[in-house]
């Protein structure tokens, strides 16, 4: 037998081991937690349920208000408060930047979500207006909810960007980009210079098309995009900058990305209500769009 050891040694002794397991307990999972840090947020996949109710509040809106959401109208109006009072409830920054086109004021709506790197900004866009002929349902209300239901899974998932989200929904786009341009010519060089890249959605609920339309310039948004599409077999049209509202942005030396899913027969006509829209279609481009956003979001 051994000899029995002191209650002094003893103590010691579990003291030493206590420590050691511990220390082996801490470097075992320092790298386990540091992997989880740097695992990649998975996006929000959304439904047609959590989509088509913005359409349907704008196609009720053009109904009661002459049956447009034109620069200059009430109907414009009115879809710019139903987007800025589902913006503020969520918890974004939200602001009107007025200009002038054709006597009348205009209003684009900025929506900034807290955090990120102000000096990086991933800015996501779509504009809001219709032409005088018809609700514009599709061209561009499509985009527009689209681009909020993005804005609202930002604020749902509480997401912690490394680059500072930015929405935008512009105002009279129809009769040329005025609202994208008139928002770019009142920032500063240096505020147009913290925008890293510009993200555009119109007409996002085509029906029967074959071919997404995605943007080829800035090369991050346009692979996040592309491969969205292709990963689920949908074949894409490259494009470049032209016909929508990152053309102001482009302008600006502003890189940009995005993608359309294409005219269709009711085009600025007053067919384009909410019966002109693809739920399928409309369901697709949102979660596209939220996956890119997710994405370069996470880029610093």
């Amino acid at each position: 037998m051994h000899p029995s050891s002191s209650p002094s040694r003893r103590s010691s002794r579990l003291r030493r081991a206590t420590a050691v397991v511990g220390l082996c307990a801490a470097l075992v999972g320092a790298p386990a937690a540091a992997a989880a840090s740097r695992a990649p947020v998975v996006p929000p996949v959304v439904t047609a349920a959590q989509v088509m109710p913005h359409l349907e509040a704008l196609q009720r809106i053009a109904d009661r208000d002459g049956g447009n959401r034109a620069h200059g109208t009430r109907g414009y109006r009115d879809s710019v408060a139903y987007v800025q009072a589902a913006l503020d409830k969520a918890g974004f920054r939200t602001t009107l930047h007025r200009f002038t086109h054709d006597g009348r004021t205009g209003y684009n709506l900025i929506a900034d979500w807290p955090g990120g790197d102000a000096d990086h900004i991933v800015f996501a866009g779509a504009h809001l207006d219709s032409v005088p002929e018809g609700p514009g349902i599709n061209d561009n209300g499509s985009g527009s909810a689209a681009l909020l239901a993005t804005a609202l899974e930002v604020a749902k998932s509480k997401l912690k960007p490394q680059r500072h989200l930015r929405f935008g929904w512009w105002g009279a786009e129809e009769p040329g980009m005025i609202g994208s341009a008139a928002y770019l010519k009142d920032l500063s060089p240096a505020e147009r210079k913290r925008i890293d890249v510009y993200l555009n959605v119109d007409m996002a609920g085509t029906k029967d098309i074959r071919n997404w339309l995605v943007v080829d310039d800035d090369p991050a948004a346009f692979a996040a995009f592309d491969d969205y599409f292709k990963a689920r077999n949908i074949s894409t049209i490259d494009i470049g900058i032209g016909g929508s509202d990152h053309v102001s942005f482009g302008d600006a030396g502003i890189p940009v990305g995005g993608f359309a899913t294409g005219i269709d027969d009711c085009t600025h006509y007053t067919c384009d209500r909410i019966e002109n829209v693809d739920p399928a279609t409309e369901t697709t481009s949102t979660n596209a769009f939220i996956s890119t956003v997710w994405q370069l979001a996470a880029r610093h």
